[in-house]
């Protein structure tokens, strides 16, 4: 029981780290300031967090602003200058260096041909061939969940407090899966208002508390769609999900929240190999 209780210690300790990380992405963070947030030794904390993180606390800072950026890049037309300042780069050579170690091309050549623009609008028949679409019937999917409200693109914060708990408790295994559910429109809600729970399936034998909770997904038939690339790019794939496939495929959208299944993780793979698997509810 005191095992328990001090890597619940710990976790409510580098869940105070995540939060700041992920609201402060536009400042100066300082990794030695992290560490007093913490209330760690900064000797030994950065292998505190990686451990219970799976990643150190500069590669979790420069993760998360890279991903910012490519949706900057991806969903604005914010200039390139302004996304390196934003990201905390001193120029805009360094942050072109960074990111193209990441994404595997330059900011401007991501903007004109990253994989977001490989749903534009095309002919039917080319779309058919280049993006398949499978339906599925699913059973219901019971679900572990933490809570998000704001932009969608932010909902690694809430999957950072659901992983931070279970990893505490030693709950986490390889064959976990992990899903978004995404329960507003984001062409109709206000992005700082929109609703969507991090989770990862699992049944109501594991024990959980408060911020966890509970969720289901509704059995019936899905349209799934197979995303390969950054999340940042997934806005374009819904796009054409909803615009072209769905009027063209004779199928209509059930009155239920669209969600994700995550097939890799972010934090060990490259954003251009992330798998995500997009359900789409059907009648």
């Amino acid at each position: 029981m005191k095992k328990t209780g001090s890597w619940a210690d710990y976790e409510k300790r580098l869940n105070r780290v995540t939060a700041y990380i992920h609201d402060h992405l536009d400042d100066d963070i300082d990794l030695n300031k992290l560490a007093e947030i913490a209330c760690l030794s900064p000797y030994h904390w950065h292998r505190i967090y990686q451990a219970m993180r799976g990643e150190t606390p500069a590669a979790a800072v420069k993760r998360l602003r890279l991903h910012r950026a490519a949706g900057y890049l991806a969903q604005t037309s914010m200039p390139i200058e302004e996304i390196a300042d934003k990201s905390g780069y001193p120029n805009l050579q360094s942050f072109t260096r960074i990111f193209s170690s990441v994404y595997g091309m330059p900011p401007a050549q991501y903007r004109k041909n990253g994989s977001h623009t490989q749903f534009q609008s095309q002919d039917s028949q080319g779309n058919d061939a280049m993006y398949n679409v499978a339906i599925k019937n699913l059973p219901a999917i019971k679900a572990v969940t933490v809570s998000h409200v704001g932009s969608y693109m932010e909902i690694g914060k809430a999957f950072d407090t659901l992983y931070g708990w279970l990893g505490a408790r030693n709950l986490i295994n390889n064959g976990m899966r992990s899903i978004g559910i995404f329960l507003d429109d984001p062409t109709a809600v206000p992005e700082e208002k929109l609703r969507s729970r991090a989770g990862i399936v699992a049944d109501e034998t594991l024990p959980i508390e408060p911020p966890l909770e509970y969720a289901q997904v509704a059995a019936g038939p899905y349209a799934v769609l197979r995303h390969k690339g950054p999340y940042a790019d997934m806005r374009a794939a819904y796009r054409w999900l909803y615009g072209e496939w769905l009027p063209q495929s004779g199928q209509e959208a059930a009155d239920a929240p669209v969600f994700e299944e995550y097939l890799n993780s972010p934090r060990d793979t490259a954003p251009t190999e992330l798998m995500t698997d997009i359900f789409l509810p059907l009648r």
